[in-house]
């Protein structure tokens, strides 16, 4: 007769935004039982939870009792936390300390998302046992989460990525797609940072890196501390645009590279590049081609279509 398997349950915090959308999907699309949860723009798609609510979250994974959490959820936009160090505090790190408490009361694997922002740029590329030493508050805030959920939890994996993007539902979702209007608006020159570089990662191939390590999890209970993923095409912002107006057969003499380092806003590493090897290693992870990822991502945006005929024929 049939064997029931029971199903495999996942619960992803921040499902609303760039990269929840994309990891809510990875599982749903591979035969998890899959629940997602937001806070501002959840209802009607995903449960409503604030996670600065220890009841809630109690309630919610002791109900689903899920095998898995990918926390998803934070403030990362370094320029607000700065502006708002207790809120993103708050959620960056008392909410993950929380979240990892939980999940080790029903014995769920929880996958924390951090950031490259923990390194401070000087000596890349950066492996997993390298000191961090983050030059801005959010990269403190996201190394404390660290600390925090690997305390409450040692059943935990952290995952360090850099900058992401994806499909957007709008284009200031992610610090490359925000871009774009300046790349198709032609008629006056914009000034694009070429000092920082960058290894821009797309949300699905994050999110085909979470499942993959879940699932191995699920067979090897010593899958488990800090781990990097990133994309592996190195650019600064200034190449990306250059990049994002070649793949739409759009000009780019108006762009203008900047190779001074940026004087506003938090401190930015100059070059934090993730040593990927230990999940390569366990043979983890998808790397999408950074023309290939913006195109898709991006179409939807594109203002003058009458180009569809030489972008895709």
């Amino acid at each position: 007769e049939d064997v029931d398997i029971p199903s495999r349950r996942v619960l992803i915090t921040g499902a609303t935004g760039l990269l929840g959308r994309a990891v809510f999907k990875e599982f749903n699309e591979n035969n998890w039982n899959t629940v997602g949860c937001g806070y501002r723009r959840a209802q009607p798609r995903f449960e409503h939870i604030n996670l600065l609510d220890s009841i809630a979250v109690h309630d919610i994974i002791h109900d689903f009792q899920p095998h898995v959490i990918v926390h998803c959820a934070a403030e990362r936009r370094p320029d607000v936390v700065e502006g708002q160090p207790d809120a993103a505090s708050q959620l960056n790190v008392s909410a993950s300390a929380n979240l990892a408490k939980e999940a080790a009361g029903v014995g769920a694997f929880l996958i924390y998302i951090s950031t490259d922002y923990v390194f401070d740029g000087t000596s890349p590329p950066y492996k997993e046992t390298d000191v961090p030493n983050p030059l801005n508050l959010y990269g403190k805030t996201k190394l404390e989460g660290e600390k925090a959920v690997l305390e409450n939890n040692e059943e935990t994996a952290v995952l360090r990525i850099p900058v992401l993007y994806g499909e957007v539902e709008r284009l200031e979702e992610s610090a490359v797609t925000v871009m774009f209007d300046k790349v198709q608006f032609s008629n006056k020159s914009a000034n694009m940072d070429h000092w920082q570089q960058r290894f821009p990662t797309n949300v699905k191939d994050v999110a085909a890196v979470c499942r993959q390590l879940a699932e191995k999890r699920m067979l090897d209970p010593s899958i488990k501390g800090t781990f990097h993923w990133s994309g592996n095409e190195q650019m600064t912002k200034y190449e990306m645009a250059c990049a994002i107006a070649d793949a739409f057969n759009l000009p780019s003499s108006h762009l203008r590279p900047i190779t001074d380092s940026p004087v506003v806003g938090a401190l930015r590493p100059k070059n934090a590049q993730l040593d990927c090897s230990k999940l390569e290693m366990l043979g983890i992870g998808q790397r999408t081609p950074f023309r290939t990822g913006i195109k898709e991502s991006l179409w939807p945006f594109l203002v003058d279509k009458r180009w569809r005929q030489t972008v895709f024929h």
